[in-house]
């Protein structure tokens, strides 16, 4: 079984789980989505579903702490806008239809490992983004709030605009966002 395969069911969990949820990312949806055989899904994932799911959150998460990282040395409005950008261009390209996939989990999760898995996500973003505030000369405390801030503001913007087909919750959130810093 190639390792090719198991890349291609962990992007295909992404983006199930960004556009279809927790529940609608099953092995079989996997399967139908990357083409990959069946029989490579049980040999890469033997623990199950959870295994696969702990897979794509981290792949995402690593993907999503690179882009934060390209900012740092940046204003603080720059890694502001950036990482809104990040969810903007998201929600345009999918037309609407994909979400965070952290997120997705953390609503749907039956499994206390799956949820600590996203919180210590959300936690490690947090960080990143605290330090690189912190980098671009904002009061350590200001940073850490408002990179909670930052995050929560956003996931929720996603989720209204997704729910609207629209930009424009996001907007007013993020113009809130860029400006309060």
């Amino acid at each position: 079984m190639s390792q090719d395969s198991k890349a291609q069911m962990i992007e295909g969990a992404i983006q199930l789980l960004a556009t279809k949820g927790l529940q609608a990312t099953s092995f079989s949806e996997v399967l139908a989505l990357t083409g990959a055989p069946r029989g490579s899904i049980y040999h890469h994932f033997p623990k199950g579903k959870n295994e696969l799911i702990g897979a794509a959150l981290d792949l995402a998460s690593q993907r999503t702490l690179q882009l934060i990282e390209t900012k740092r040395g940046e204003s603080a409005r720059a890694i502001t806008e950036f990482y809104l950008d990040l969810w903007r261009k998201l929600l345009v390209l999918s037309q609407f239809q994909a979400g965070c996939s952290v997120l997705a989990v953390t609503i749907a999760a039956d499994s206390d490992e799956l949820r600590q898995k996203a919180a210590t996500i959300f936690e490690t973003w947090q960080k990143k983004l605290t330090e690189l505030y912190i980098a671009a000369g904002v009061d350590p405390e200001t940073a850490a709030d408002f990179s909670f801030e930052l995050i929560s503001a956003s996931e929720g913007a996603v989720v209204l605009a997704r729910a609207q087909k629209s930009l424009a919750p996001f907007e007013a959130v993020a113009k809130r966002l860029v400006l309060s810093l």
